[in-house]
């Protein structure tokens, strides 16, 4: 079995057309989706349960944590962490389960905006390349179970950055794939804000993690470069 697991904030608009997104392109196989919710004040977690996602109030607000707290909860033996604004091609579960047949067990898809930009698109092209900054959660993340826990899971106590931390770490001792296929991701940072700005603020992001800068630094930075975060 796949568990599907979703963190969300405030999510209530992306997060129905998701769930029905995956349950309708599971091919007749089991899966389980499970939403870990951080404290929306919006109707996130009622659309999800109506969807038929299994619904929790994560303890700690926060990706990683919530992230984890679902997959304590998880029942399959292969974990795929999937954003809210995201959506996985049609053939998610076929590529997941040749990639593990393959012998990989982690890995991510490609970028792809809902966006005609130019620029988006050129990021889009770099997500190709095997690089620090295409480990993130954008792409989504398929994982075995067993190789999450022999690498302790998510980070808690990391508030920015987790899912780069996470991956860098699993691939020590995993076998990592990026299969040739796109995610669909919202572009809605970028119109908020502006392609220029993002980059600037992903750019002063990394350098600060590199130095070993504090989560609540990192935090404060990308707030203060960025609306809507």
């Amino acid at each position: 079995m796949v568990s599907i697991i979703i963190p969300t904030f405030n999510e209530a608009e992306n997060i129905g057309k998701l769930i029905q997104h995956l349950f309708q392109n599971q091919h007749k196989t089991t899966i389980e989706i499970i939403v870990s919710d951080g404290g929306s004040t919006d109707k996130t977690l009622l659309i999800a349960k109506a969807a038929g996602a299994k619904t929790i109030l994560s303890p700690q607000k926060g990706r990683a944590a919530q992230m984890n707290f679902a997959t304590s909860q998880a029942k399959g033996s292969v974990l795929y962490f999937v954003h809210a604004d995201t959506k996985p091609p049609v053939t998610y579960f076929e590529d997941i389960k040749e990639a593990l047949q393959q012998g990989y067990n982690l890995g991510r898809y490609l970028s792809k905006y809902d966006s005609k930009s130019w620029l988006l698109k050129l990021n889009a092209a770099l997500s190709r390349l095997d690089v620090f900054a295409g480990m993130g959660g954008d792409q989504t993340l398929f994982i075995t179970k067993s190789l999450y826990q022999q690498c302790g899971g998510f980070d808690t106590n990391m508030r920015i950055m987790e899912e780069f931390e996470f991956c860098a770490r699993a691939r020590k001792t995993g076998k990592y794939k990026i299969i040739k296929k796109t995610v669909l991701i919202s572009a809605r940072k970028y119109e908020t804000n502006s392609w220029l700005k993002v980059q600037i603020a992903n750019y002063t992001i990394i350098k600060m993690y590199r130095k070993g800068a504090s989560q609540q630094s990192m935090v404060n930075q990308y707030k203060q470069m960025l609306k809507s975060y």
